[in-house]
């Protein structure tokens, strides 16, 4: 598990000034990682769904400066300078400052918007910090031209990772696997790897609605989240688990099995919030209108025999997934039944993507 193909060679910074702009999705993860170990290595493997219509965008300007002694930037979240960001930000770039060095040779202007509420649990951090890995990328291959787009899309799953490390599931898709695991050819820790394998026809275009149960910023970040897992008295089970499921997925995503899927997904999401409801300090992060949610979709289920089901992230919000011949009757259920329950009505329907595009 090597690093050092992430360090470049002798770059000239030949550039002055340049700007690159990214828009880069969500991802929602069918099987969950929830623990990990410095920097960002996750303890066990993790596969999603990207998305498409949840992103970032994101525009970096460079601007060339006289000193190489510290990376300087500013940041703009949705128009407004976002101080509270820029902790994270940094902390970000020193870590990547030794695989990217060019960041001290510039000035940085971070302009960025989601299309979705930030912070409330659809991996906002995920599509940040993504679309900054795909802007940094631009910049160096105007250093390197010699650089691969499989050697651009590599490095920024790796660079996304040490910002969040859903994020490496965010650069390309619609299925990416985070972390080793023997099932899933090339996979790795440091970086995302595409479902290597030909998927089921069903499984094209899948539709993930998020209904916003809750806008809000989360009670407890996904950072806290994940560090008391270090102590969790069921962490070492859940690890095993949580490999096994997803090599479990990758068959079934071969073999079309919507039954399966169906089981394993909705197991796996109220896995995650039962690592939570067990960590100490325990916390819960589901509404009362997230189980009116989930018990309604078990009785859709029974009524119609449909193949809709549900998943959680870390937060109050519900993630549909059906497949794409259902959407008009899964829609008006949503529209009918569903949409009371969240905040204003509002919900986002969504399928899935090919991850980054450059704007």
């Amino acid at each position: 598990m090597s690093t050092a193909q992430f360090i470049p060679d002798t770059l000239a910074f030949s550039i002055e000034k340049t700007s690159h702009s990214w828009q880069t999705p969500s991802n929602i993860a069918l099987v969950k990682y929830w623990g990990k170990t410095d920097p960002q290595i996750p303890k066990n493997a993790s596969i999603s769904f990207t998305l498409n219509a949840c992103h970032t965008n994101t525009k970096i300007d460079f601007v060339k400066k006289s000193t190489t002694d510290e990376v300087q930037f500013e940041l703009f979240f949705e128009g407004k300078k976002k101080e509270d960001f820029k902790p994270k930000i940094a902390k970000f770039f020193e870590r990547i400052l030794i695989y990217c060095p060019y960041l001290q040779a510039y000035q940085l202007t971070i302009h960025s918007d989601n299309s979705f509420p930030h912070s409330s649990g659809i991996a906002s951090s995920a599509s940040g910090m993504a679309a900054i890995a795909m802007c940094l990328m631009s910049l160096e291959k105007e250093l390197n031209p010699n650089l691969t787009e499989e050697q651009i899309h590599k490095k920024a799953s790796f660079l996304a990772r040490l910002g969040s490390g859903s994020a490496s599931r965010s650069i390309e898709g619609p299925i990416v696997v985070w972390g080793e695991h023997p099932a899933i050819e090339g996979s790795s820790n440091l970086y995302g790897v595409r479902f290597p394998y030909a998927v089921h026809p069903v499984f094209e275009e899948y539709q993930d609605t998020i209904l916003l149960v809750d806008k809000g910023e989360k009670q407890v970040s996904s950072t806290v989240g994940h560090d008391l897992m270090h102590q969790h008295p069921f962490a070492t089970q859940r690890f095993v688990q949580a490999n096994e499921n997803l090599e479990k997925m990758s068959q079934i995503l071969k073999s079309g099995d919507l039954t399966a899927f169906i089981h394993l997904v909705e197991s796996e999401a109220l896995t995650l919030h039962a690592m939570m409801l067990t960590s100490s300090p325990y916390f819960i992060l589901m509404k009362p209108n997230t189980l009116e949610i989930i018990n309604r979709v078990w009785a859709y289920r029974a009524a119609t025999a449909s193949s809709l089901c549900f998943t959680l992230d870390a937060g109050a919000n519900v993630h549909l997934l059906y497949p794409k011949e259902e959407a008009e009757t899964v829609v008006k259920f949503i529209k009918e039944e569903l949409s009371v329950y969240c905040q204003k009505n509002q919900y986002i329907c969504d399928y899935t993507g090919h991850g980054a595009k450059k704007i």
